[in-house]
């Protein structure tokens, strides 16, 4: 049953005026991307938005939140002071269900175990008119794509795989929970206007290879960082040769190289999943404006001449893919990856593989899996590996139960999971092996930093598609090429599946909430003595003096994640308690000096302790402090606490060679100053003891800042650090963090 179809009607009735005007205003034939965003625009420009350059407001249609990042965006969207959400939005628990022994106990362990969340995210949306999604009813990329994405329409939501509604042709950005409360307060939304990268796809995909593999080969183009300040949009006779649910695994995994977000432009795959999801009247809506959610066609006639870059990647050559480990970057063949396992000395028994998650657990992912797994199962092989099963929403684990998909998978031993994020975002807990074990997994999920899944580091992670990941758990190690050599004198076969059931999916009666038609009258309890929720108090207003002679807490040396900041895992329990997760701030980076993770210098008593020690040390002297870092700082997830911990703990200033696009946003938002090195050289100037000093009234739009760095032997070194802080943005950091304006307001 479609939700908000008002809406949707709106958004359509006014698409072909808004873009004409856009095309107008551009003079020039318009990307998807550009019909979308200027459709969605507060203002229209009378001159086009320089790409890369201009900060833009927008109007998104819709907001979602996950249980993990969605305490912290609502317990400043209640410090506001709002009675109601402005626009659809909704609350899905996925990320605080702990996968360990199997979807029935997990799920019941975490409801005992998260109870407090949870009634406190229910009662808050059903108070401020907010849809809510029960632990169980699944990954909220997955259950967004089966009820709210629409072609043409924009969202935000407060996980960085947001972009999964990329597949149904829709602008899905992921944003930090301050972002989240602008829009759900009614208010425009800014985003740096985004570039174009335009990726052409050719051919059909056969064989064992998988829409999985086009991400994975492009993020070995891109790398991690190729796609920052970009939105890449598919475009080619290759777009229209596989399913939607495929699109969004390719949209889901572009967060992995920095991308603003990805799309898709609308085609007869996604008519016949919004109908095979009971959406007939979006599939009639979206067919009277099917021009409008395309490319024009001098666009794709000359893809060179509008789009900022362009990659092409021929389907009917593509092979599968793995990535990894320690990044998802790291791309290579499967005979180019069973060779690399052995010259690189990888763990070759594979321990675990892993399936499902927001990236690829749709019916047809399921469903070419179960053909695997059947035609092994009547070969007498079964999995040498461990095996888990993850289904993306309680729809698909129904519906694959009910066509037997289930049964297959678990002919050969495998195992399956909540409807949650479980083993994606270390909500894991193995049994079979212990720190220090250096091991193999492989997963078709999305994300592979070290020990992002299981806590361990020595943990090798690799992402492939789950074709590829059943591969290799019946053959029971990385150097097998499945593809080529059979397994135990049996050779597997290729899977064709299903893209969407013959019989239709499953419901799930019982998974959604509405809210209550009057909320005045609900109450949202938090104990005094909780130790998962503490209401927020507003960060103070910056003083000159603060930001003079400031200790250096951290250099971080080489890769900084979201997940180094602010780890999560046993973590996830203190998301709504800023004081306690706090406790984990940069326990996970690595110290310059020392090359030690969580072991920094006190400089006024000389002994070394634990990051999140030293800097309650340094706010209780009231000594503000700075952490250095080195390229594409803060990439990862969206979670803002990798923001609010320092500025919760004292910090000040963020100062590396460079940022990912969603931490740097955080960073603004809760009123701390992001800066770059103008020369990224001036990071080896940077010493353990050293004291920095800005002159903040110097703050201003495109202006570099002196940062005059005085070393404990007392010589001193004068460098310039840049910033891309507008009027607006600069007004957040004067009032202390943007929620003080909006609350004032």
């Amino acid at each position: 049953m479609t939700q908000n179809l008002d809406m949707i009607q709106r958004v359509y009735a006014n698409l072909p005026d808004k873009i004409s005007n856009a095309r107008r205003i551009v003079g020039k034939p318009l990307t998807l991307t550009e019909k979308i965003l200027y459709a969605h625009m507060d203002e229209l420009p009378s001159a086009p938005h320089e790409r890369g350059k201009a900060y833009v407001n927008f109007n998104p249609d819709r907001v979602a939140m996950q249980d993990a990042t969605a305490q912290m965006a609502l317990l400043q969207f209640m410090s506001a002071g709002i009675p109601q959400v402005a626009v659809p939005s909704t609350v899905h628990c996925d990320h605080l269900i702990r996968a360990e022994h199997g979807a029935k106990t997990d799920l019941s362990n975490s409801l005992d175990e998260n109870k407090e969340v949870f009634d406190f995210l229910g009662s808050v949306s059903r108070k401020y008119g907010i849809g809510f999604w029960k632990p169980g009813a699944g990954i909220i990329h997955q259950v967004v794509l089966e009820n709210y994405a629409f072609p043409g329409g924009m969202m935000i939501g407060t996980d960085s795989h947001t972009p999964n509604a990329g597949g149904l042709g829709m602008i899905a950005i992921g944003v930090g929970g301050a972002d989240a409360v602008d829009v759900m307060a009614g208010m425009p939304w800014e985003l740096k206007m985004p570039k174009v990268i335009g990726v052409k796809l050719t051919g059909k995909m056969s064989g064992w290879t998988s829409p999985k593999d086009v991400i994975l080969k492009l993020a070995g183009i891109l790398t991690v960082k190729g796609g920052t300040g970009a939105i890449v949009e598919y475009f080619g006779d290759g777009t229209a040769s596989f399913s939607a649910t495929g699109k969004g695994t390719i949209c889901n995994m572009g967060a992995e190289i920095g991308a603003t977000t990805s799309v898709f432009p609308y085609d007869e795959s996604m008519d016949r999943y919004l109908r095979s999801t009971e959406r007939n009247d979006v599939a009639d809506l979206a067919r009277t404006v099917a021009e409008h959610l395309q490319p024009d066609a001098d666009v794709v006639a000359n893809p060179a001449a509008y789009y900022d870059q362009v990659i092409e990647i021929d389907l009917n050559t593509l092979e599968p893919h793995i990535n990894g480990p320690f990044t998802p970057d790291r791309a290579m063949e499967l005979s180019e990856f069973v060779k690399a396992v052995k010259d690189n000395n990888w763990p070759e028994e594979l321990r675990v593989g892993l399936i499902g998650s927001c990236t690829n657990s749709s019916y047809e992912d399921m469903s070419r899996v179960a053909e695997i797994a059947a035609f092994a199962s009547e070969h007498g092989l079964a999995a040498k590996s461990e095996f888990t099963i993850t289904p993306g929403s309680e729809q698909v684990r129904a519906t694959i139960e009910r066509d037997g998909i289930l049964e297959k998978l678990e002919s050969v031993g495998g195992v399956v999971l909540a409807n949650a994020c479980g083993p994606c975002i270390g909500q894991w807990k193995r049994h079979d092996v212990q720190a220090g074990d250096k091991n193999s997994i492989i997963t078709s999920f999305n994300r592979n930093f070290t020990g992002r899944n299981d806590g361990i580091k020595e943990t090798h992670a690799f992402v492939a598609s789950p074709e590829t990941v059943a591969g290799f758990v019946l053959a029971g190690k990385l150097t097998h090429n499945f593809i080529k050599d059979p397994i135990d004198g049996v050779m597997l076969q290729a899977p064709v599946g299903k893209e969407l059931p013959e019989g239709g999916f499953v419901p799930d009666p019982d998974g959604f909430v509405a809210p209550a038609a009057d909320g005045s009258g609900v109450d949202v309890v938090i104990a005094p003595d909780s130790n998962r929720l503490q209401k927020l108090e507003a960060f103070k207003a910056p003083k000159k003096e603060e930001y003079v002679n400031m200790p250096l807490l951290l250099k971080v040396k080489g890769k900084c994640t979201t997940d180094h900041i602010s780890m999560a895992g046993p973590w996830l329990r203190f998301r709504g308690h800023l004081d306690n997760i706090s406790n984990n701030m940069f326990i996970g980076a690595i110290n310059y000096v020392n090359d030690t993770a969580n072991s920094i210098k006190n400089t006024f008593t000389g002994e070394y302790n634990e990051v999140p020690a030293v800097a309650r040390d340094y706010k209780a002297r009231g000594a503000y402090w700075v952490v250095v870092g080195d390229e594409n700082y803060g990439e990862g997830s969206s979670r803002e606490h990798a923001a609010m911990e320092p500025r919760f703990l004292g910090g000040k200033v963020i100062l590396v060679k460079s940022f990912a696009r969603i931490h740097e946003t955080n960073l603004k938002k809760q009123g701390m100053l992001p800066l770059t090195f103008a020369n990224p050289a001036d990071y080896e100037l940077i010493r353990e003891d050293d004291r920095l000093s800005i002159d903040i009234d110097q703050l201003a739009p495109g202006a570099e800042l002196t940062i005059t760095i005085s070393h404990a032997d007392g010589s001193t070194d004068s460098i310039q650090a840049k910033h891309t802080m507008n009027d607006q943005q600069i007004g957040w950091f004067r009032a202390g963090s943007a929620l003080n304006l909006i609350a004032g307001r």
